[in-house]
């Protein structure tokens, strides 16, 4: 009886020990969880998707990574969105800059090259690192501008843009956004 007493408890025990829970890991951030919020308070972000991968300005070239200059007496009002990173592990850098005239209140602006357009560079200037007036290049999105308020100086918005050029893979950015102090 108590050999079945012991072997019962060293049966229970197996049990237990191949039954109890393993810590999870938690799950991966999705990429569109590891941009900054889209506001509208001046918080001086920038984020979007780049072919589906988190993209947000990182690093130095002695200049600011990120900046937007706002002129209302230019072009009828213009907009110069500029971000650079230095991606991990590599020693050039990536640009994104949006920019347009005739951009005086909030509102859809399309990204096409005419009222707003998009220049887009990875790496050194040239062939398919940078897609901007280059032969054949197609470029389609639209700005959203959410909040141009001059008198507080605060300007931000959304955005999203496609650019391809023969012989190039596609450029894709999705899920932009910004958010500045003027």
């Amino acid at each position: 009886m108590i050999r079945n007493h012991r072997t019962a408890a060293l049966l229970l025990a197996s049990l237990l020990g191949l039954s109890q829970c393993k810590k999870s890991e938690p799950a991966p951030a999705r990429p569109e969880d590891q941009l900054p919020p889209a506001t509208q308070t001046g918080a001086n972000t920038f984020g979007c998707l780049l072919n589906g991968q988190p993209w947000t300005p990182h690093g130095s070239n002695g200049t600011d990574n990120y900046k937007v200059i706002y002129d209302p007496g230019y072009a009828g009002g213009s907009l110069d969105i500029r971000a650079y990173r230095y991606p991990p592990g590599q020693t050039t850098n990536q640009y994104i800059f949006i920019g347009g005239g005739s951009i005086n209140k909030p509102g859809s602006y399309p990204l096409d090259g005419t009222t707003a357009g998009v220049y887009y560079r990875s790496g050194i200037k040239g062939s398919c690192n940078e897609y901007y007036n280059a032969p054949g290049l197609a470029m389609h999105g639209q700005l959203v501008v959410t909040r141009l308020d001059y008198a507080q100086g605060i300007v931000s918005g959304t955005f999203n843009f496609t650019l391809s050029q023969p012989g190039c893979d596609t450029v894709k950015v999705t899920r932009g956004r910004f958010d500045k102090r003027l």
